[in-house]
């Protein structure tokens, strides 16, 4: 039995994290029977697919093998990544591990642009099943779609903390609506619970082809989202989540037995779950209907928020730039909105509904980078179970990603329906980072760093001979041993040198969590070093951190790189670097302290 706190958050992830796979029997059998003949023994060999898929690739994969490797209660992609980095040895496999690792971060993103195209979609279509609606346009439901997608992401920037607590109760109550109506179209068909049994699964499979492989394309829609109990394990707990999958598992399982029932018994269904729903209690369907747009919007808001966190985890990282950050809570410090972020995912969806016009048409081009994700997530498991020689874990990993990969392999033919769509998506963000990531140490190199012992022999003697200008001056610096070039321009070059001099340096660290600040050892006269490690999942107030340490700094000094070069990728890397805020801007340190140091740098 569940005691209060367990339901709690249970509820609350239901809200959170099951609203992406908790939306898919909207379309997920109606799209699959667009390519497949309508029988009994097809609808249990499909049905017989389901189960298993979401048995092995969510269950087994998500829940119960990567939920184990979770690091100080994180999860993600990035946390298989610093997982995995230590096992190796440095040099090359650590270079293809990172690489894996932003290629999985792409998926995500490509994968996270069709949820809400897709979801709003189906449940918009399920206006035609009420009377005098019929015949309404796709145009009409088109444009429908694209204001609750337009309203939705307007709404983001005043965050989402005072309706967050319906998100839940709606999703539960969703769930119960499904179930039930499950339940009561088994209990006409009851012959449909032969699919639990995976012989009908391998059957189909067998008796179809390649007809039968390409099925699978389909059936992996049952399974899109489930990449979010990992993922968001840091904000809910592992326990809440586990909790909350066995009661959505049954919920999910009840909905997609229950329509298969209802198909054999009406085969020229076309819109399966809403026609059960009506024949069913067709006085309930518009309450209904009302529910599906409500579970699809918290579907979409989860995927908005989990791209913020991407976002944030990347920026980080130092794998981004640093997009401007705005925080939408004064008490749950992860509720942040990132408005490039927020507007350039806008522009995809309506791009997506437009594009697509059907959530049918959008059902072909889905699951392509899901799939990729769900195969690169298993790979970096198996290695790392093997690194630290977990046998049985090994083994059933190394099947799972086996699993993983033949959807995908099923997947490909979804490249010339719209998928590359998702694909060209996740390639524009891998390039993205593989730029700017090459760019920084490029960039870093160019700089011509000093050597702490160097600039300490050369500040002394400009500390001792220059007239000292009174107060505290603020320097940042990634790392105290290589002094960065505006800092000695700024003292040495130019002569600018206050009392009392302090370089900070901001420390991520390989875990998701914790945050300390100490002043370190003494580096000259006038010149202290105060040092800041973080999580990498850590939002922080540096203004409030310095403000507690005592440091009352009247001036703050920063470098800026005015990049020339012919090269077309560092061309997009100053660009990317220009349109993002300074590393003071970005932290929202007080502008009428600080100083730009312009540094000319050929790449």
């Amino acid at each position: 039995m569940f005691n209060k706190r367990d339901l709690g958050g249970i509820i609350k992830s239901t809200g959170l994290v099951f609203g992406d796979i908790g939306t898919s029997p909207i379309y997920t059998l109606t799209v699959i029977f667009l390519l497949t003949a309508v029988t009994p023994a097809n609808v249990i060999g499909v049905l017989s697919l389901i189960v298993w898929t979401l048995v092995i690739l969510v269950t087994i994969e998500y829940s119960w093998l990567a939920m184990n490797l979770g690091k100080k209660g994180e999860g993600g992609t990035i946390v298989l990544k610093e997982l995995l980095v230590p096992l190796l040895k440095p040099g090359r496999k650590v270079v293809i591990v990172t690489i894996l690792s932003y290629i999985g971060i792409s998926f995500l993103v490509g994968d996270g642009i069709i949820t809400p195209a897709i979801s709003i979609l189906s449940a918009v279509e399920g206006i035609r099943i009420i009377q005098g609606f019929e015949s309404i346009k796709q145009e009409t439901l088109m444009l429908i779609a694209g204001v609750i997608a337009i309203c939705l992401f307007s709404f983001q920037k005043k965050g989402t903390e005072k309706i967050a607590w319906i998100f839940g109760p709606l999703m539960v109550l969703w769930f119960l609506a499904i179930a039930l109506s499950g339940i009561v179209s088994i209990f006409y068909t009851p012959s449909v619970l032969k699919a639990i049994n995976p012989y009908y699964a391998i059957n189909f499979l067998l008796h179809h082809g390649w007809a039968g492989f390409f099925v699978l394309s389909e059936v992996i829609l049952c399974a899109t989202g489930g990449e979010a109990l990992y993922a968001d394990m840091g904000h809910l707990g592992r326990e809440p989540i586990l909790k909350a999958w066995r009661l959505v598992f049954v919920a999910l399982l009840l909905s997609y037995l229950g329509q298969g029932a209802f198909l054999i018994r009406n085969p020229d269904s076309h819109n399966i779950l809403y026609e059960m729903i009506f024949q069913q209690a067709h006085f309930l369907y518009v309450p209904f209907f009302i529910l599906s747009i409500m579970a699809t919007v918290i579907a979409s808001q989860a995927m908005i928020s989990g791209m913020f966190s991407i976002a944030y985890q990347a920026i980080t990282t130092r794998i981004a730039p640093l997009f401007k950050i705005e925080y939408t809570s004064d008490v749950i410090k992860s509720q942040i909105y990132i408005s490039f972020v927020n507007w350039l995912l806008l522009i995809a969806v309506l791009f997506a509904i437009l594009e697509f016009k059907e959530s049918s048409r959008l059902a072909a081009a889905y699951g392509l980078t899901v799939t990729g994700t769900m195969v690169i997530t298993g790979i970096m498991m198996t290695f790392i179970f093997y690194f630290k020689k977990q046998v049985v874990k090994t083994i059933i990993s190394m099947c799972v990603t086996s699993v993983a990969m033949i959807f995908l392999i099923s997947n490909s033919y979804k490249l010339s329906h719209g998928g590359y769509w998702s694909l060209l998506i996740a390639l524009f963000c891998l390039s993205m980072i593989l730029i700017y990531t090459n760019g920084q140490q490029k960039l870093y190199k160019s700089l011509s760093p000093m050597d702490i012992n160097v600039f300490l022999k050369k500040y002394n003697l400009a500390y001792h001979f220059t007239n000292k200008i009174e107060g505290t001056a603020l320097f940042f610096a990634r790392s105290i041993s290589n002094i960065p070039q505006y800092i000695t321009h700024t003292m040495l070059d130019n002569g600018i040198v206050y009392k009392d001099n302090i370089l900070v340096t901001i420390v991520i660290l390989d875990n998701p969590f914790g945050v300390a600040s100490l002043f370190k050892e003494k580096l000259a006269d006038g010149l202290r070093t105060f040092e800041i490690t973080m999580g990498y999942m850590e939002v922080i107030d540096l203004s409030e951190i310095l403000k507690t340490a005592g440091i009352d700094e009247k001036t703050i000094f920063y470098g800026v790189e005015d990049i020339v070069t012919d090269n077309p990728a560092w061309k997009i890397f100053s660009i990317m670097k220009k349109m993002s805020p300074s590393f003071v801007q970005f932290h929202e340190l007080s502008p009428d302290k600080i100083h730009g140091v312009v540094t000319r740098v050929e790449m």
